[in-house]
């Protein structure tokens, strides 16, 4: 309890007359530690900053190029004989969407980075950040996986069942560039995050109080983690070998790490379960706050924003209907979709309660 702002300090309990008083101490009082400073997010952005601004902008440019080259007809990159040319409509329609997708990551780099980046709501920043951890995240992870099984001897990226898609340099490309940009992303997102809600996660779990969840999240993350857990079980099952459910294509020729792929999948999905529920039931007490948070945000992102893009594409009609995905695995994808999304909106309840 802070004293009044008159008085210096509690009186003591007998102060006797005035001129017995001690003397007050010369010299001025001993000034108190300040707390490192933080970047606030309307701060000028130091060298750190604006370099990794500059790299995440100009990772974004080569994709650019590339998808506007296919908009205006060219064929770079795209062999003979793809999927890609017997459906020009719908890539078209792909290719503009996936610009406007990474057109978003360099206005999320400057937003991140100017003064007026500090005015934008949370509402309307933070559902792209978490949209672009989901996409980018596993590709991170995913990319280099795929790379060291083809150069161990699998198929080359790009080639399946049906043929070769696109050709090997694309991918190098266009997933190296997605990878520079998550880095540099997630070193401006972190920056802003820390300066503007780093005391969203100060602290144990164990100092969280119940009013930051409420009865409804908390049911909501049981029950989405619960509904989570049998697609997690069959990714886990499709990187054990076994090939129920799974489209034709995939079972006759998987591409370069698809087992590992399904392996991280389903640990991303554990990994959304895991981590928000230890949050908003506050059942790992001892664990600092930003673990579970890290870990749910991550997960929910990967599982949601992957399996809504998958479940997207799978209702897609293909050229041939026996190459079509079955229904136990689109289910899956909107297993995935539905879930990762509640147990971001449980993370985002707790956000906004914890941030005041």
């Amino acid at each position: 309890m802070t004293t009044p702002p008159h008085t210096a300090g509690p009186a003591p309990a007998d102060p006797g007359p005035p001129h017995t008083a001690d003397p007050a101490p010369a010299g001025p009082a001993p000034a108190r530690p300040r707390p490192p400073s933080r970047p606030r997010p309307g701060a000028r952005p130091g060298p750190a900053a604006r370099a990794a601004r500059a790299v995440a902008i100009g990772a974004c440019l080569p994709y650019l190029a590339l998808k506007a080259a296919w908009l205006s007809g060219s064929r770079v990159g795209i062999p003979d004989g793809s999927l890609l040319l017997e459906r020009p409509g719908l890539a078209a329609a792909a290719n503009t969407a996936t610009l406007l997708m990474d057109t978003a990551v360099i206005v999320l780099a400057l937003l991140l980075t100017q003064r007026w980046g500090a005015r934008v709501p949370a509402w309307l920043l933070v559902p792209p950040l978490w949209a672009a951890t989901g996409l980018l995240l596993p590709i991170v992870v995913g990319y280099p996986v795929q790379s060291l099984a083809a150069a161990a001897g699998g198929p080359a990226l790009g080639e399946g069942a049906s043929g070769e898609f696109l050709d090997g340099w694309v991918f190098t490309v266009v997933y190296g560039g997605f990878i520079v940009q998550a880095l540099a992303l997630g070193a401006l997102a972190f920056r802003y995050a820390r300066g503007r809600w780093g005391h969203v996660w100060r602290g144990t779990v164990w100092d969280l109080s119940a009013a930051v969840s409420g009865p409804g999240p908390r049911a909501a993350a049981v029950v989405a983690s619960l509904l989570l857990l049998p697609a997690a079980a069959l990714h886990l099952a499709w990187a054990c070998g076994v090939t129920v459910g799974l489209s034709p294509d995939l079972r006759a020729a998987p591409p370069p790490g698809f087992h590992a792929l399904e392996a991280l999948r389903g640990l991303y999905a554990l990994a959304a379960a895991a981590g928000v529920v230890a949050l908003v039931l506050r059942s790992a007490p001892r664990l600092p706050v930003r673990l579970p948070l890290a870990v749910g945000w991550a997960g929910s992102a990967a599982v949601g924003c992957w399996g809504g893009w998958l479940f997207l594409a799978s209702l897609i009609p293909g050229a041939d209907p026996t190459d079509e995905p079955p229904l136990l695995q689109v289910l899956t994808y909107a297993d995935e979709m539905i879930t990762g999304t509640v147990l971001a909106g449980c993370l985002a309840v707790f956000l906004r309660r914890r941030a005041g």
